[in-house]
């Protein structure tokens, strides 16, 4: 008979959300977090920016929240807005307390206005603390350092979830989470995890398409198990696109932070003609669903590979030290950004939408929360505001662990549950469908489903992609699970929803352009999917 493991509280998912979260619990509880990697590695490492928080006395809650509120296009919830902007300044100094080395100002007294600020898009001050431009792996190794000395924590590494499992609450009107399955990716063996408690923080969805800044971790794990399990989706039609990710084959998924055109840095055609004034008042520090559709009509326009950022005018030496992240890997490249333009592009960035969950992370089955990018909380409305992301993740880490703690105690453990079934399977021998399938989805999605969309192109995807899931669900039903074949179940699905929701808002608002609808709407309201028949692998719901 196989050991099933017992939690008090499964974490699965080990970026800033996941970690920040641990931490508090392990004051009261042990935890055990999941990572499908190593640790660390996932969108929280990359982060270049910052997190933005009201730090300055020129600055103000009142001026934060507006700009929120403005570039989310009408679909933020106000109250969650205020909330998370509220809890801003108190997530900072955790953070600064518990080692994150923050950039200060020259000179400055260690208080909360010595703070060096960014400046980024959408914003109306200066209000991103940020680690030079490496401010999520210094968050990131914070934390990870942290867990890894706790008694309480438990980290569990390359374990891929593949579906959690529900059962009835005493009384049986409401159903409450169990556990989960998991691939442990190192001995090929799938193991059910028993929790009390399972929070959901495996971040976006990036890799639903071809171009991405996004790492390999990133594909929308948290968000199709949360719907296999009957839970309520929203706003999946909001990807967020950043629109500057280094156009250069020697590197991947590498970003140019929103801060250097704070700083100064203008985005340029290849003969040097600036674009952004003629489109926008605000330029180079519009919201980023402006900029990004404003460079894909000019590249569209122009048949462009890419457009050009220059840093060049900026002092060398504050380009070395604001940036040194950035400076070194162009250079690696061989561009020095003090002397030469950026070759840049967009590319898929983050989910606005995913699993609906309260003020405090719950995700309606007893026991089961979302928080970071794998939940929607109203936050981002149509579109997120630069450097609100690490934010949302660390609030909603501090609001989950008090109502965790509080609810913990009444929740009994469960017992034995089915283990998985592997009696009807067998070792494939068809590895290039998925390989295919991977590219034909991620494709199709980036071709029809991208910064600008029309009811043609939308159509086709979805067709598409009712073809790929009956594919891929066949195959699944025949071979055993593998961390390839668990991630493209779950993007094609995560497609679907974006798909499925892009079809039914007939606006264009913030992130999602529609050829065909090109103006908002009158009246507004978030797009919420609700699967009333979960899959079988939930357990008697």
């Amino acid at each position: 008979m196989s050991v099933q493991p017992l939690h008090p509280v499964l974490i699965i998912g080990s970026g800033a959300s996941g970690l920040a979260l641990a931490l508090q619990l392990a004051e009261h509880h042990k935890v055990t977090v999941l990572a499908k990697e190593q640790v660390g590695e996932g969108a929280t490492f990359y982060a270049q920016g910052g997190v933005s928080a009201v730090l300055d006395a020129r600055d103000s809650l009142a001026s934060h929240i507006s700009d929120t509120l403005q570039a989310g296009a009408g679909l933020c919830i106000p109250e969650t807005v205020r909330f998370v902007i509220e809890g801003g300044p108190a997530a900072i100094e955790w953070l600064s307390g518990i080692g994150v080395p923050f950039a200060r100002r020259r000179g400055a007294a260690q208080r909360a206005a010595a703070y060096h600020l960014h400046h980024e898009g959408g914003h109306s001050h200066r209000r991103v603390a940020h680690v030079a431009d490496q401010t999520g792996m210094a968050i990131e190794n914070t934390l990870e350092q942290l867990a890894r000395a706790h008694p309480r924590i438990t980290l569990l590494e390359n374990q891929v979830a593949i579906d959690l499992l529900l059962g009835r609450a005493p009384g049986g009107r409401r159903r409450r989470v169990l556990g989960a399955y998991v691939l442990d990716n190192d001995s090929g063996r799938v193991r059910t995890h028993r929790a009390r408690c399972v929070v959901l923080a495996t971040g976006g969805a990036g890799k639903v398409y071809l171009y991405t800044s996004n790492p390999d971790v990133a594909t929308g794990d948290g968000i199709a198990m949360a719907w296999r399990a009957g839970c309520r989706i929203a706003n999946m039609e909001f990807v967020q696109f950043h629109p500057t990710c280094l156009y250069h084959p020697r590197q991947k998924n590498f970003l140019i932070t929103e801060a250097l055109r704070g700083e100064g840095g203008k985005l340029l055609l290849p003969d040097g003609t600036r674009f952004m004034k003629r489109l926008d008042a605000r330029a180079e520090l519009a919201p980023r669903d402006v900029v990004a559709r404003a460079i894909d009509h000019e590249m569209k326009r122009k048949g462009l590979e890419c457009v050009y950022l220059d840093a060049s005018h900026l002092p060398a030496r504050r380009l070395q030290r604001e940036f040194p992240n950035i400076h070194r890997r162009c250079l690696e490249c061989g561009l020095d950004i003090s002397r030469v333009r950026i070759p840049v592009v967009p590319a898929a960035h983050y989910i606005c939408g995913g699993v609906r969950v309260d003020r405090n992370g719950r995700a309606g089955p007893l026991g089961l929360y979302a928080i970071g990018e794998t939940a929607y909380t109203g936050l981002h409305g149509a579109n997120r505001i630069a450097s609100n992301s690490l934010l949302e993740c660390l609030v909603y880490a501090h609001a989950c662990c008090r109502d965790i703690l509080r609810r913990l105690p009444a929740w009994d453990a469960p017992g034995r549950l089915p283990a998985w079934d592997e009696s009807r399977v067998t070792d494939s021998d068809e590895e290039v469908v998925v390989r295919h399938n991977w590219h034909e989805l991620r494709r199709c999605m980036w071709d029809y489903v991208g910064i600008v969309r029309s009811d043609k192109r939308l159509r086709r995807a979805a067709n598409r992609l009712r073809m790929l899931r009956r594919e891929i669900h066949e195959y699944y039903g025949h071979f055993k699970v593998d961390r390839n074949l668990i991630e493209l179940r779950n993007l094609v699905l995560v497609a679907e929803l974006i798909v499925r929701s892009a079809r039914g808002r007939r606006e264009s608002r913030g992130l999602h352009y529609n050829l065909d609808c090109p103006r908002p709407a009158a009246a507004v309201s978030p797009t919420v999917l609700h699967n009333h028949r979960p899959s079988s692998l939930v357990q008697g719901a």
